[in-house]
């Protein structure tokens, strides 16, 4: 197995090496070869990007062949040199809109050479590696983008679907609508209704017999079943024409004006680079949850697929192609049947060369009105409901809705600019935006600030601060993420001359301060403001510094605040009350600070749960230390981990003597009625109960803590035994025994997992994977096992959104 539970080997004698995390794999004897896997997902993708090339060419009013060089080029070129391996490139719809309007204006050679010129400003910006920033765009412009994208071509290939042709703008296709629904044709109208048919009732097919038709991909499915049936029918229509490739019209020397020109590659460029590097971020998504495939590959090189898609630009203009991106169904696609390299995206490339050579006679027989149809579709998906919910919960439905109806009604790089500009505007508006409240409640003065505190805010802030009266306590609340000087300096101005006059002050929220987390200052020996807790409800763990007061004892080097013994506190019997007393406190605090804050934002997601029931994913197996929080360290939230923690991270033997029934049932009913689908065994750095294993002596009590430890001792045993591998970190050793053993005792917990009944048979049925992890505290850094030939290695998890 790979990152799940690594197959053992019992060779010792084996050769040890380290490679740098996600490199690729040791080269094979052989120079080339290419797995099943891969085969099988090129045929996949070269199904479904057929047929879309061509209707794809087909909207853009370019020769058809253009489609298919495209699909040719951006498999074989973007394939080989970009930096993502498992992304598709072609022809993208989001670039028919662009496309078509440089044909209508420039004609089509002009066009091949805009679209070269535009792979040449691809390769500069790879070369000036800011890629990164061009992820920087707005997701709603770059959503509301592609809708206005998909309205346009809907609404022009509704025209053809008709039976007649689309004009050049979105308004004009609009206003010539209702005389093209008097004058239907209805062989076209019969072939497209019966695509869409297909296209929308293929993927919804139950049973068994669905999962096995399911293979087939939809778009092929409707373009054949359609052609099929006009054929059979003899439908008298317009049909897919290729002319001779000895006739293809190749990139010429462009004409027209330079600034229009100029325009042009800027705006091919940006949709191009723009849909190519979200479709790698997309693909990365994907292959996450594959730790196999991730640790395989790696992540995308946003960079070098920045090189690629333009050298593939280059080619295909040059050789008379449209445009070419990343395209998101063929990628998805890709990944989805199991591709693992670049060589499935090559072997898709070199499929759609052999049908643009041999299968022209059977492509001629495509009716257009098909054609039509499934980019119809694909236009319509654009419009995501899903991106629209996401907009509008974010608030950006404005920039959304401004963009998609700029793209439509303007152009591309019109409608992109004004999204830009109301994007802007609306985070200045929010920036500047402050709401400050003031109110009394039992006597307790309540100031609430919510929004960035910047100097435009600074007087309503003295306003409402000075409605306090001297002596009274007062409770600051700020609710934002940053504070510039200018507030700071206020605040804290008044604070000290609050103080002064009798009054005391507690800050809750966020920790108060400059932009660079400066904490802000508290008097002494004024309730609760000595004492105060500045961490963020949700984020205790980050930047926690609860200290108390400076007038308290010294602490010892445990950080606690020491106590003097004698006859009036025996034994420090004082110092344990007041720490006791502030614990106390301080957990009423932050169970009241997630009432206040958290709950409101949390209750409609536990409500849910609470009718639904929980369904989680994994079971999360992990130690009882404290400093691990599972829902940190895996960006999780209520529902998704079904979490068993214990000293060690142990997993018992199953068995009347050595067994533990509390964890044997977490595990059976995890994957027996709860259907987990991945169980986790994460151990962890400095791990008190490894250390506890390695330093125990063999006379003693049997106390509770050693009886439970004896279910570690098959992890020591594994570590002293000179006929297995160690388990190791990558691209560095363990630094001690304790992390050896700690590494060691995750391999062996996970053989553990193998002798419980449920696991074993969800195994077998292919229901569940088992992974390793191990986390280390003081580096704040996650690690997966991977393992190769009985090498166990744990892998350092990247950051996400960085390259490899």
């Amino acid at each position: 197995m790979s990152a799940c539970a690594p197959t053992r080997t019992t060779n010792s004698t084996r050769t040890e090496s380290v490679h740098q995390p996600h490199s690729p794999p040791p080269a094979p004897h052989r120079r080339f070869r290419v797995a099943g896997a891969d085969v099988s997902a090129s045929i996949a993708v070269f199904l479904i990007a057929l047929p879309l090339s061509l209707g794809i060419a087909l909207a853009t009013g370019a020769p058809l062949q253009a489609g298919l060089v495209a699909a040719a080029v951006g498999g074989l070129v973007a394939g080989r040199i970009g930096g993502c391996p498992l992304q598709v490139s072609g022809p993208a719809a989001g670039l028919t809109v662009v496309t078509a309007d440089l044909i209508h204006h420039y004609g089509w050679r002009t066009t091949c050479a805009i679209t070269v010129l535009a792979g040449l400003a691809q390769l500069g910006l790879g070369c000036l590696r800011v890629a990164r920033t061009a992820l920087a765009v707005s997701p709603a412009i770059v959503h509301g983008m592609l809708a206005g994208i998909g309205v346009t071509i809907a609404v022009a290939q509704l025209h053809i679907v008709l039976g007649g042709t689309p004009h050049s703008s979105v308004l004009d296709n609009l206003r010539a609508l209702p005389a093209q629904l008097a004058n239907l044709h209805p062989a076209a109208v019969t072939v497209s209704v019966l695509t869409l048919t297909l296209l929308l009732l293929w993927p919804r097919i139950p049973g068994r017999v669905g999962r096995l038709l399911r293979r087939i991909p939809a778009a092929l499915v409707a373009v054949a079943g359609s052609t099929a049936a006009a054929s059979l029918a003899g439908l008298s229509m317009a049909k897919v024409d290729l002319p001779s490739w000895s006739s293809h019209a190749l990139a010429g020397l462009p004409e027209g004006p330079v600034l229009g020109l100029i325009a042009a590659v800027l705006t091919t460029t940006l949709v191009c680079s723009v849909q190519s590097l979200l479709g790698a971020v997309a693909v990365d998504k994907l292959a996450a949850a594959r730790p196999c495939l991730t640790a395989r590959v790696g992540r995308a090189d946003l960079d070098r697929e920045l090189l690629g898609q333009g050298a593939a630009n280059i080619v295909s203009g040059a050789l008379g192609g449209l445009p070419v991106a990343g395209v998101a169904v063929r990628s998805s696609a890709n990944v989805n049947a199991g591709a693992v390299s670049r060589n499935s995206t090559m072997l898709h490339g070199v499929l759609v060369v052999v049908a643009a050579l041999l299968m022209v006679p059977i492509l001629e027989f495509i009716p257009l009105a098909s054609l039509a149809a499934l980019v119809m579709a694909v236009g319509i998906q654009m419009v995501s409901l899903h991106h629209i919910r996401t907009v509008t919960r974010h608030r950006e439905v404005l920039v959304y809705t401004v963009t998609t109806l700029g793209v439509v009604v303007l152009g591309v790089l019109e409608g992109v600019t004004l999204g830009i500009a109301v994007a802007v505007a609306v985070a200045m508006q929010r920036l500047a935006r402050t709401r400050i409240t003031h109110e009394e409640r039992e006597g307790v003065h309540h100031v609430r600030v919510r929004g960035q505190l910047t100097f435009l805010a600074v007087p309503r802030l003295s306003r409402a601060l000075h409605l306090v009266p001297h002596d009274a306590h007062a409770v600051v609340e700020l609710d934002g993420s940053f504070m510039d000087h200018a507030a700071y300096e206020s605040l804290q101005d008044w604070q000290n001359t609050h103080t002064a006059q009798g009054g005391s002050v507690e800050l809750t929220g966020r920790r108060p301060g400059t932009r660079s987390s400066e904490p802000m200052p508290l008097a002494e020996g004024h309730g609760e403001s000595s004492v105060g807790c500045l961490c963020r409800p949700w984020t205790p763990w980050r930047n926690h510094q609860c200290e108390p007061s400076r007038s308290a004892a010294p602490a010892d080097h445990t950080g606690a605040p020491s106590e003097p013994s004698g006859p009036s506190n025996p034994s420090g019997q004082i110092g344990r009350s007041a720490r006791d007393s502030r614990s106390g406190h301080q957990l009423a605090r932050g169970i009241s600070a997630f009432q206040r804050n958290t709950a409101p934002l949390v209750r409609g997601e536990l409500a849910r749960l609470a009718r639904e029931g929980q369904r989680p994913s994994q079971l999360f197996l992990t130690c009882a230390d404290s400093r691990l929080v599972t829902s940190m360290i895996t960006s999780s939230g209520p529902g998704d981990l079904f979490v068993v923690r214990n000293v060690g991270n142990l997993v018992p033997l199953p068995g009347e003597e050595s067994g533990d029934d509390s964890v044997a049932a977490a595990i059976e009913y995890a994957v027996d009625v709860l259907k987990v689908r991945s169980i986790t065994v994460c151990g962890h750095s400095g791990c008190g109960a490894m250390q506890a294993l390695l330093t125990a002596e063999p006379v003693g009590p049997p106390t509770p803590l050693k009886r439970w430890l004896r279910h570690g001792l098959p992890s020591l045993e594994r570590m002293a035994d000179d006929g297995r591998p160690w388990a190791r970190l990558a691209g560095r050793a363990p630094a001690d025994a304790v992390e050896q053993l700690c590494l060691t005792n995750v391999v062996q917990q996970l053989e553990h997992l193998h002798t419980h009944e449920s696991v074993s048979r969800a195994l077998r049925e292919g229901a569940l994977e088992l992974h390793g992890m191990y986390f280390h505290v003081g580096e704040a850094q996650a690690y997966l096992l991977t393992g190769t030939d009985g090498d166990e290695v744990f892998d350092h998890v990247e950051a996400a959104g960085l390259s490899a």
